[in-house]
This record gives structure tokens, sequence and C-alpha cells, in this order.
């Protein structure tokens, strides 16, 4: 009796975590884009890829695109914190842009990447609704880039 519980046979049980094991690993499922990961490579000021080959677009700020100032600046910082680190991936309201990129706030132990960056000048805070969670708090930290006259704020 014990041997057929649930109505599955141990055949039957090994297909359905087979299935569970599969799921967990597909694109865009359970615990491969949430939580934990390896930063394998930083794309720009505020695109990463994470291992498994997923495309990780920071919420809340832009940073400046390859032809404009502060482009390198804005890679190198990004660099520095992320590249080759466990992060930490926080979650918003949506799960992906139009690009397939998976939208997330992340995290090195206690900093917010996405605000460091606005913090240092190499990012702008903006807004990108429904996706708001953090957004008090890059905007102050971008008021505080502005004040302090950092990065593209420095007016040079």
């Amino acid at each position: 009796m014990t041997r057929r519980r649930f109505g599955l046979c141990n055949r039957g049980r090994l297909a359905v975590a087979l299935a569970l094991v599969l799921a967990l690993l597909a694109p865009g499922c359970g615990k491969v884009t949430e939580g934990a990961a390896l930063v394998t490579r930083v794309i720009d000021g505020d695109t990463i890829e994470i291992e498994g080959g997923y495309r990780v677009r920071y919420i809340g700020i832009d940073a400046p695109e390859k032809a404009e100032p502060y482009y390198w600046e804005a890679l190198q910082a990004n660099r520095d914190l992320v590249e080759g680190k466990k992060v930490w991936l926080e979650k918003d309201v949506e799960d992906r842009d139009r690009y397939g990129r998976l939208l997330r706030y992340v995290w090195v132990d206690n900093t917010m990447v996405n605000a460091e960056l606005v913090r240092l000048g190499y990012a702008y805070s903006y807004s990108y609704p429904p996706n708001l969670k953090h957004q008090t708090y890059l905007l102050q930290m971008e008021r505080e880039a502005r004040e302090h006259k950092r990065g593209l704020w420095s007016g040079g």
C-alpha cells in the first residue's frame, strides 16, 4: 500500500519529480531568476548577465549609452560593484522588459547596486511604472549626486 501512495508507482513519482526539476530550470521559472545569482558579465552601466545566460536590466535607473558622456565610467563602476560576484536579485511588479531582460533590483551585501550607481553619478533615477518599489530612495540618491556634483552632475 505504501508503494502506491497517491496512486503513483515509483516510476510515476520519478516522472513527476523530473518534471518539477525541469520546470525549475526553464527560463524565467523558479529560483534561477530570483534570489542569489553569479554575475558572469557586465554589459553596460545598467545591464548585466548572470549564470544561465539571463540578462538583467536594473530597475529604476538609466545609465548613459555607448556614445554618451560617462558611458565608460558607468560601465567600469558597474563592473567594480558586481562582476564575478554573487548578487541578490529582487523583483518588483514586472518580471521582464520588452526585450526579454529580467527587471531587478540588484544587491551586493547590503548595497543596492541600482542606487549606488545613481549615488556615484553614473546613472539617472528613472521611473518605469509600475516598478516603483524603491523609486523614492533612487530619487534621494540622485539628489545627493547632484548636490555633490558627482559624475553626470559634475558639469564637466
